[in-house]
């Protein structure tokens, strides 16, 4: 396929453009540094996240209008803690600390950070005692605002030139600001939820103090990444490997969109989806954009490697050695391919580079079924390294695909595998569905769906004694679980209010035969994984 000059250079402008107001995070271990990226993204301003090693260079280089400075698990009293590079305050761009970032840029630039026996974690409520460029349109002067503390430490004396423009009752200087070099320090988290106004700030500061337009936007990358693709591609064919989840679904629409018939996706049909699953992934991309998909049944395949195996971890190592044999023998089918397309999301990048080393292993042998070998011998196209899951959805409604796809809640690619504790059989995977089933079809009566992060059902290993009518049951039981998330990484339990707990397993019960005992998991997650296992 030979692109026009004119395509090309229009797309290479398109995304200078896009990327020509952008903001840098430099990440000193925060777990909720992803929050502050996400929150700048919404504002339509593009960003990236570094860790604070970031060499000098790297970081002249990128240009950043602007410099946000995240928290971290570190005492800036610790031996080796971590420092802001200097080359942060040499660029004579806007600055932004927040907690850690605030106490780091104080000590460096000669204030002084104490540790306080009145330490802050969770809701606080600062007092706003001068004006600001980042309270425009929100805080004003002489009121009083919720924000959310996480500190132990706290700045006691302020660096020259700098002013405290709000205080709490644990941090003298919980918003400090030095506009004539327009610096700002937060000891609170504006990116989180609990900061009701803090997204709000964040834009203040992209916007009215880093003065960037907001121009990020989906219908700009769809158009720059199309070009992208088809300049590194060429005519040469790509394969992906299709699940039906909301990453590889918007990943295969987009190159297809760029590429056609190049494209082929391979659907490894486990056995183990939800019901309707499969049936939806050939229809919709098979029927719906008419795209080259191999669809293979290998259901007997994976039962049959599994039977007798109970321990959660060898479930998936097994489901994941599978997957890529499997998808290795259809693509040999059809002579190979010279790229893999992966949909690889921008968090996945972060970990890979987090100066902690991150918790992304243990995430993805939690929630993936296994990458592919590197003796396929295959580039890469990752067309959405970019973009955050919630990015990826508004990407995927831009592409046309249906909301039943691109609105489903995170589904691991072991599927069901990992909610039948112990011994998997077609018999139990058939029962969980229709649990499964009845339970996501109450939660999308009562209109609650894309309130809920992630519910889905688990098939307990055990039996319980029950009577039923005048009849005495000996059959299993099943949990629900629902959940609320921001980030995936932690989760609280969704209020469900006992009217629709009494309906949904009143219909469990009476319509699923087999099951005779419903419970629902209350347990909130601290930071890491919120699925069952």
């Amino acid at each position: 396929m030979k692109i026009p000059a004119d395509r090309i250079a229009a797309a290479m402008t398109l995304s200078a453009s896009l990327h020509a107001e952008r903001i840098l995070i430099l990440d000193f271990g925060s777990q909720v540094t992803q929050l502050i990226a996400r929150r700048v993204r919404e504002s339509g301003v593009y960003c990236e996240i570094w860790p604070f090693t970031a060499t000098e260079d790297r970081i002249r280089e990128y240009a950043p209008r602007g410099i946000i400075l995240s928290g971290s698990p570190c005492s800036v009293h610790d031996e080796n803690a971590p420092r802001i590079p200097d080359i942060v305050f040499a660029l004579n761009v806007p600055v932004l600390g927040i907690c850690y970032g605030q106490q780091a840029m104080c000590q460096q630039l000669g204030g002084t950070v104490e540790g306080s026996d009145h330490r802050e974690f969770g809701r606080a409520f600062v007092d706003v005692i001068e004006d600001c460029a980042l309270f425009r349109g929100t805080w004003s002067r002489g009121g009083r605002e919720q924000v959310w503390m996480s500190h132990g430490d706290r700045v006691t004396a302020l660096p020259p030139g700098f002013r405290a423009v709000a205080t709490s009752e644990g941090a003298p200087y919980a918003f400090i600001a030095d506009e004539g070099r327009r610096i700002y320090g937060v000891q609170f988290h504006p990116e989180v939820v609990h900061t009701p106004h803090g997204a709000a700030l964040l834009k203040n500061f992209t916007h009215n103090v880093a003065g960037c337009s907001g121009g990020w936007t989906m219908a700009g990358f769809r158009e720059t990444e199309i070009e992208k693709i088809r300049k590194q591609v060429g005519s040469k064919r790509v394969i992906c490997g299709l699940s039906g989840g909301v990453d590889s679904s918007v990943a295969a629409v987009l190159i297809h969109e760029a590429i056609g018939d190049q494209l082929t996706c391979i659907f490894v049909d486990h056995g183990m989806m939800r019901a309707g699953e499969a049936e939806e992934v050939v229809s919709t991309f098979r029927g719906r954009f008419n795209i080259r998909l191999i669809h293979r049944d290998a259901s007997d395949l994976f039962l049959g490697a599994l039977d007798g195996v109970t321990d959660p971890e060898i479930k998936r190592k097994t489901i994941g050695r599978l997957f890529v044999e499997v998808f290795e023998e259809e693509a040999a089918k059809i002579g190979g391919a010279d790229f893999l397309a992966q949909g690889t999301l921008y968090p996945d990048v972060i970990e890979s580079v987090s100066f902690t080393g991150g918790p992304s292993v243990t995430i993805k042998s939690h929630h993936n079924v296994g990458g592919l070998p590197e003796r396929m011998n295959m580039g890469l196209v990752e067309p959405l390294r970019e973009l955050f899951k919630d990015e990826v959805r508004d990407l995927g409604r831009e592409l046309g695909i249906p909301e039943s796809i691109v609105g489903r809640h995170p589904f691991p690619g072991p599927g069901l595998a990992i909610r039948i504790p112990g011994n998997i059989t077609r018999e139990k995977l058939d029962l969980l569905r229709k649990v499964d089933s009845v339970y996501l079809e109450e939660i999308r009566a009562a209109g609650l769906y894309d309130a809920i992060w992630q519910a889905f059902a688990v098939l307990l290993p055990v039996r319980t004694v029950g009577v039923m009518g005048d009849g005495r049951t000996y059959d299993q039981a099943c949990a629900l679980r629902a959940v609320t998330s921001t980030d995936g990484m932690t989760a609280d339990v969704f209020p469900f209010d006992m009217s629709f707990l009494n309906r949904v397993s009143g219909r469990i019960v009476n319509e699923v035969r087999g099951i005779n005992r419903v419970t629902y998991d209350i347990t909130s997650k601290p930071p890491g994984t919120i699925e069952w296992e």
